[in-house]
């Protein structure tokens, strides 16, 4: 399997798939992210932030204009250890971004809001991987979590 890691999206056909109705209900987007080891900034701005320090700036105003979407910030962390696989090269962090559906994240990516700070997180990744999930039903899984009953 070849990946590639980018940014932003550059295949014409995804990002008019972006723009299509998508899967019925809730999504949830694995954020798979590279930080740069330093801030590159498009307007060459001189920083002494690291990538992970200008995606910091990034993500701390997104997670407010993923709630006015209608969103939810499920999870962050590190990318610690491999366990199955091989990869030449692991991802420095995870996140997980609920969003109602395809539309609500499609409207905020476009929104003058997030242009405004997404210049942090371009200038913060080497790249990224955002991969949509949408819920399994079935299998023995639950709509909602469970707690186990003790018997």
């Amino acid at each position: 399997m070849e990946v590639t890691n980018e940014v932003m999206p550059s295949d014409p056909e995804r990002i008019a798939g972006m723009q299509e109705a998508g899967p019925e209900g809730p999504i949830v987007m694995v954020n798979l992210l590279k930080f740069r080891e330093r801030a590159e900034y498009a307007d060459a701005r001189e920083t002494r932030l690291s990538g992970r320090e200008a995606y910091a700036i990034y993500a701390e105003a997104v997670s407010g204009l993923v709630r006015e979407f209608g969103g939810e910030m499920l999870f962050t962390g590190d990318v610690t250890f491999l366990s199955i696989g091989q990869v030449e090269d692991l991802w420095d962090e995870v996140a997980l971004v609920k969003y109602p559906n395809r539309a609500a994240l499609w409207a905020m990516a476009v929104s003058e809001k997030w242009r405004e700070i997404a210049v942090h997180r371009e200038a913060g990744l080497v790249g990224q991987l955002n991969i949509e999930t949408a819920r399994v039903t079935g299998l023995g899984l639950s709509d909602s979590p469970t707690t186990p009953s003790s018997s």
